[in-house]
């Protein structure tokens, strides 16, 4: 009888033994798995002559991931850095040879052109992507934003010429019913949803402290 011996070299030969690829996914992320599942209107029993719901579910959800929303707006000629309204400088006015059919500056926010007649989820089923069986923490609900590219600026005058704004990745937080508005905290360079600390963002942000 010998004793096992783990071979100096163990690590290398457990890396050479892997097959393919891992579906696993290895990527940290503070969002939850079915917040990136598309809404599917399919009876979950299996109908004849019909794909699965799981692989209709998973080919929308490939399909969804490679539209974006700057590119889908350029291509019908619309610079998402002209959407946001800005102060009226009569002093800067361009030629109207310049404003091609627009004479006046953008003046009206997005807000008035809002239509969630055909959104697929009501705001409370949006928020609610971020409930994980199992536990009592919401966590965020991916999306994307039109923010300035500057926080300070942007906070202290949201309409000010200076401003570049953008199309940014971003975790919404929570719904405020009465305003109508998200709660938004932009994702940092590796997409996740952190505060000062480094601590994910859970429940919109409150703490038990209030």
């Amino acid at each position: 009888v010998t004793k096992f011996k783990v071979p100096a070299n163990f690590k290398s030969l457990m890396e050479d033994q892997m097959v393919g690829p891992s579906t696993e996914i290895l990527a940290e992320s503070d969002f939850p798995e079915q917040s990136f599942k598309p809404k599917v209107q399919m009876p979950f029993k299996r109908v004849p002559g019909q794909n699965p719901r799981k692989v209709e579910v998973e080919r929308r959800r490939r399909l969804y991931l490679t539209f974006d929303i700057a590119e889908l707006l350029a291509s019908k000629g619309i610079d998402s850095n002209q959407l946001m309204p800005r102060h009226y400088d009569p002093d800067n006015m361009p030629p109207i040879e310049e404003t091609k059919d627009s004479v006046f500056p953008i003046y009206l926010p997005l807000q008035v052109f809002d239509n969630d007649e055909f959104d697929c989820r009501t705001p409370e089923e949006w928020m609610s992507l971020g409930l994980e069986s199992g536990s009592s923490d919401r966590k965020p609900v991916p999306g994307k934003a039109l923010l300035p590219t500057d926080d300070v600026l942007g906070h202290e005058d949201p309409k000010s010429q200076e401003l570049i704004y953008k199309w940014i990745d971003v975790g919404v937080l929570d719904y405020d019913k009465e305003t109508d508005l998200y709660l938004v905290h932009k994702t940092d360079e590796k997409g996740l949803v952190r505060d000062e600390e480094g601590r994910p963002i859970l429940n919109g942000g409150r703490t038990p402290e209030g």
